[in-house]
């Protein structure tokens, strides 16, 4: 796939950019951010792909994290593709709110108009991000790890745990853990898929946790989340996510942080804990 440069530069002895290449499922062109550590000069290196919250874009994480010392450190490539398609046709939340539209595609495929023509973070995920990666950058497509944040941490799970075969290892930090039981996911979800709920279990991290079926092949999950996030109770709800995976059998270790909010201080303090836990299981 050809992408195109918008910036480049040295960081901690590898290299960071922004790149653009247009997207088929999304019909508009979409933007991602790599980080190449240094390690890859010697050979391919295993990858580590992070989905973004509400209202961020491919710079946030890049930007906020502090990963790239540990990646770096680590021999890990780093991908953060854009929260959302965007462009002038691109429909937005039709009250202006930040939880819904632009910034907030809640990677999933939409079906109901008019969102169904873009929205479709789902398939850009699986189809289209990885041959942008893996074509143009040393990433070993073997070793590819998936973590995010809220609605990324959402998006990683549903993704990964429906593609283990694609994702090796899994995490998140301070996830969306039921679009069913969250108005955050109830309002997405509503506007993308319509007001029949039976079509939103796939998109639901705990309904599909509890649908695995081998789950003694699957490595560990590890989830962070902040004691003081203010949206623990109303929007995550990550205990039904820890009973989901104890139903269906699933290794899942859910870290709780007294003092930590939902925001960047909390995934900068435990980026480093995640990046050993993908880089244990992609090296094993």
């Amino acid at each position: 796939m050809s992408i195109e440069t918008l910036s480049e530069t040295n960081c901690f002895g590898g290299r960071i950019g922004f790149y653009r290449h247009a997207s088929a499922v999304n019909n508009c062109d979409m933007q991602f951010a790599v980080f190449v550590p240094p390690q890859a000069g010697h050979g391919k290196v295993p990858v580590v792909t992070f989905l973004s919250g509400l209202t961020c874009t491919e710079e946030n994480f890049m930007v906020k994290s502090g990963a790239q010392r540990y990646a770096a450190e680590l021999g890990i490539m780093l991908v953060s593709p854009d929260t959302s398609p965007r462009g002038a046709d691109v429909p937005d939340d039709p009250d202006g709110d930040y939880d819904f539209g632009l910034a907030a595609g809640f990677y999933l495929n939409a079906t109901e108009e008019p969102w169904s023509k873009h929205f479709h973070m789902y398939d850009y995920v699986m189809q289209e991000l990885q041959p942008a990666v893996f074509d143009n950058f040393p990433g070993d497509a073997g070793r590819h790890g998936l973590t995010g944040h809220s609605m990324g941490g959402h998006g990683a799970l549903t993704i990964g745990l429906k593609h283990p075969g694609v994702f090796r290892s899994l995490s998140a930090f301070a996830p969306i853990c039921t679009t069913l039981h969250s108005p955050w996911g109830q309002k997405a979800l509503g506007y993308y898929l319509g007001s029949d709920t039976s079509t939103w279990h796939e998109y639901d991290s705990c309904e599909v946790a509890r649908s695995v079926s081998d789950a003694s092949s699957r490595s560990k999950i590890l989830i962070d989340q902040g004691g003081a996030d203010p949206y623990l109770a109303e929007q995550l709800k990550p205990e039904l996510f820890e009973a989901a995976c104890a139903e269906s059998g699933l290794s899942l270790e859910l870290r709780m942080h007294d003092g930590y909010d939902h925001g960047y201080y909390f995934i900068s303090t435990f980026i480093e804990d995640h990046l050993k836990h993908h880089v244990e299981l992609l090296r094993a």
